[in-house]
């Protein structure tokens, strides 16, 4: 369908057989909030500390044995939800509702279960739960839809185990070759990893899927910021996924004795290092805007305690979902970094270390997801994801959206991660109403 034709039909209101979206609505479809809560707190055993409590927060990092256990509670409400899940080379889950229309393509909905160490409970399980959550709501109500609908979650999305984030959606999107199979981690090799959550390695070249699979993907997920929380707006309408840029920033100084060193006499690789760092932060806040930047890694050599630094290694990582703005403030960096070395006598070299580019959310799909939210009376923003997700990888195959949920106090990460129930409620009703809205297209 062409974008002109998704737009229309979205704005249109018409379903196939003549009927409308009023009619849909006259069954008032809703997840239920109390089985929602359930399924969080139930989840949220598999990897908790021991005799830790649902506050003591999650360590279920992919393909461990917590990891296993919280694919197979996933498995059953998956399968008491009425749909047959299946676990693709890769190990991703995918479960389908079929349609009324088995020429359309499915619509894609889920996010992931892994953690990173001592995380919380909510980074992508409540988009997990609460898509099984909407296949229960049309199941109880009867609801039939024209797409055949397809819930995921994706295999280790945090990138702990083997250095390789968003790995299943990864996948999926193409990026990978068999040689991959072979990195190792903790001893284990990926392709065993994968072999023990029910994947196939040896088949992995079939996981990958072809750009128009689906007809779109949405992801529901907590904001893992404060921005939604200080402004007290329900729901965050996702227009992108942010870019990423890094580069390391080698300083040449000169190491020598701390204490018959004078001060005047020191090429101090550390001074021109801490001048480097408060750099990065000006260059980044200097205009407005969204861009964030971060000095999160150092390294300095000899590391003694008497003896003035000669060389410090800075990773230098800036986010922004315009590459032209984060081009920009590199330049400046790079400027500010030759003033540095020629005020403290070092050397800075800066060096572009890795980038990956925005992914940007469908404008058609953000409109989706904003008249959801109106619809249920909720307060919508538009907003970037300054953290990355699988739906960056579904975006290189289908028009993709994301919701966002406030995060208390914008922690994320962490045993305190915490979003209120409520707000857990409102993201998959407002992932409900998206996906209704989407089967009209």
């Amino acid at each position: 369908m062409s974008r002109r034709g998704f737009l229309a039909g979205v704005a249109g209101g018409a379903l196939a057989g003549g009927r409308t979206l009023f009619a849909l609505q006259s069954a008032a479809p809703a997840v239920d909030a109390t089985d929602l809560r359930a399924r969080i707190e139930a989840l949220s055993l598999f990897g908790r500390p021991p005799a830790g409590t649902f506050a003591s927060g999650v360590t279920r990092v992919a393909y461990s044995d917590a990891d296993l256990a919280g694919r197979s509670y996933v498995l059953e409400l998956m399968r008491a939800a009425g749909v047959t899940p299946r676990i693709d080379p890769a190990g991703n889950i995918f479960a389908k509702r079929p349609g009324t229309d088995a020429s359309l393509r499915p619509i894609l909905f889920g996010s992931h279960i892994d953690s990173v160490p001592a995380g919380g409970n909510f980074d992508g399980d409540l988009g997990v739960l609460a898509s099984i959550g909407v296949l229960d709501a049309f199941e109880r109500r009867g609801v039939r839809t024209r797409h055949p609908l397809e819930v995921v979650l994706w295999a280790a999305e945090e990138g702990v185990a083997f250095n390789r984030g968003l790995s299943g959606s990864r996948i999926v999107a193409g990026d990978i070759a068999p040689d991959h199979m072979e990195q190792m981690w903790n001893g284990m090799r990926r392709a065993d990893a994968i072999r023990k959550i029910g994947g196939d390695p040896d088949r992995i070249m079939d996981a990958r899927r072809d750009k128009g699979a689906w007809h779109a993907y949405l992801e529901l997920h907590i904001e893992q910021g404060g921005t939604l929380e200080r402004s007290n707006t329900a729901v965050g309408v996702v227009q992108g996924i942010v870019a990423i840029a890094r580069y390391e920033a080698k300083i040449i100084g000169f190491a020598n004795h701390s204490g018959t060193t004078p001060m005047a006499d020191r090429q101090d690789a550390m001074i021109a290092a801490a001048h480097l760092t408060l750099a990065v932060r000006e260059a980044v806040t200097r205009k407005p805007g969204r861009q964030v930047g971060t000095v999160g890694k150092i390294e300095v050599s000899p590391n003694a305690a008497n003896v003035v630094p000669g060389a410090a290694t800075l990773i230098i990582e800036l986010r922004d979902l315009s590459t032209a703005t984060l081009d920009s403030i590199a330049e400046e960096i790079r400027g500010r970094a030759a003033v540095i070395a020629a005020e403290t006598r070092t050397t800075i070299q800066m060096t572009p270390a890795s980038a990956n580019p925005p992914a940007f959310a469908d404008t058609a799909v953000q409109d989706v997801v904003e008249r959801a939210a109106q619809s249920l009376n909720l307060a919508a923003a538009r907003m970037p994801s300054g953290a990355g997700h699988d739906a960056q990888m579904m975006a290189r195959l289908a028009p993709m959206g994301m919701i966002f949920v406030p995060s208390i106090g914008g922690i994320s990460h962490s045993p305190k991660e915490l979003t209120r129930w409520e707000d857990c409620a409102h993201g998959a009703n407002v992932l409900l109403q998206s996906v209704l809205a989407l089967d009209r297209t």
